[in-house]
């Protein structure tokens, strides 16, 4: 690995958490069985889908998986894309919108 994936290695190690990847992998998990069963009453819920939501909602989910299933990649451009940073608030933003 080079030094800037050594870098961002690095900050991922505070979410090197068993318990968080599950949690993550469950939250990605839900909000695909919720847009599978009913994708009509999930829209309504979040707000309907726009250019911002809908490829949010893609990409926190695939990033989910990847870090959920504990896959780190080895590239820094693979690591920022695939970051828990971004997966998990979205995440949470979603489940925000649909309980409220």
């Amino acid at each position: 690995m080079n030094k800037l994936a050594e870098q961002i290695a690095t900050l991922h190690e505070p979410f090197d958490r068993t318990w968080l990847k599950a949690f993550t992998l469950v939250l990605g998990f839900v909000h695909v069985g919720l847009v599978m069963w009913e994708p009509h009453a999930y829209a309504t819920a979040i707000g309907g889908f726009n250019v911002l939501i809908g490829p949010a909602l893609i990409w926190a989910v695939c990033s989910s998986m990847v870090y959920g299933v504990g896959f780190t990649p080895k590239n820094w451009y693979w690591q920022l894309l695939f970051s828990p940073y971004f997966s998990i608030p979205i995440l949470l933003f979603l489940t925000a919108l649909h309980i409220l």
